[in-house]
């Protein structure tokens, strides 16, 4: 009873601080004309992607509830809508709130070994897999529900101080628990075999070519007690923040 209790009480705090978030953060929506060069074939999803409208936060009153903060997510087809943390190692928002108080639901963060300003050719996202459907509890639903079948879910967006940027789904899976696809630094060889790995770990075909070149953007859940629920998506567009 009282683990039902606390996981009540850890709800409703991160339920607060999301309403918290909201009254003081606007995500505007922005078009930008400029589709960055690509030799990528007509046929390609990307080219259905690439028009999509970008998302720009301001992160003032953010920075100033929690300095920790780094940028927002958006995952299309999901519930995902949250600002991202950034600590000095990968346990400490397990188990914290935004506000840095301890909850068990944690919080939506970026590998501590990520550089946010200029992403790294694997910027890889956490958060818990919340049976209310917070944090990223909605991303496990995407074997199952549907989302699969709407080309337009294939989209994560994303804002940080420095840029705000496109992603391109290519990869999603279920797997028993590994680090294997936690990696952010490579070899030129190494990044390729990295990459042949994950698209053949998919669970769906999205029919998207990826590149030595790409920046990799990796949402990693719990989808239960021994597996894990992986998505992988590629930078197809950037505008940088002045």
């Amino acid at each position: 009873m009282y683990g039902i209790v606390k996981w009540k009480i850890d709800s409703n705090h991160s339920l607060e601080q999301v309403e918290a978030i909201n009254d003081v953060v606007k995500v505007e929506s922005v078009f930008d004309g400029d589709v960055v060069p690509s030799d990528v074939d007509e046929s390609n999803p990307y080219w259905d992607f690439i028009k999509t409208d970008l998302i720009n936060v301001n992160f003032d009153e953010l920075k100033k509830m929690n300095s920790d903060v780094v940028g927002w997510i958006q995952v299309a087809g999901t519930n995902i809508n949250y600002p991202i943390v950034q600590s000095s190692d990968n346990d400490f928002y397990l188990n914290h709130s935004f506000d840095k108080s301890i909850n068990g639901a944690g919080w939506v963060f970026m590998d501590y070994r990520n550089n946010p300003s200029s992403f790294d050719k694997n910027t890889i996202i956490y958060a818990h897999s919340r049976l209310d459907n917070s944090m990223f509890g909605t991303l496990k639903n995407v074997l199952s529900n549907g989302w699969l079948s709407d080309s337009s879910n294939y989209i994560i967006k994303l804002s940080t101080e420095s840029e705000n940027s496109l992603w391109q789904v290519f990869s999603v899976y279920r797997i028993p628990t590994t680090s294997d696809y936690l990696k952010v630094e490579f070899s030129n060889l190494g990044f390729s075999n990295f990459i042949n790995m994950i698209i053949d770990r998919s669970q769906y075909d999205f029919n998207t070519s990826v590149s030595d070149s790409d920046k990799i953007l990796t949402l990693s859940t719990c989808y239960d007690n021994n597996n894990k629920l992986v998505m992988h998506a590629k930078m197809i567009k950037y505008q940088e923040n002045r």
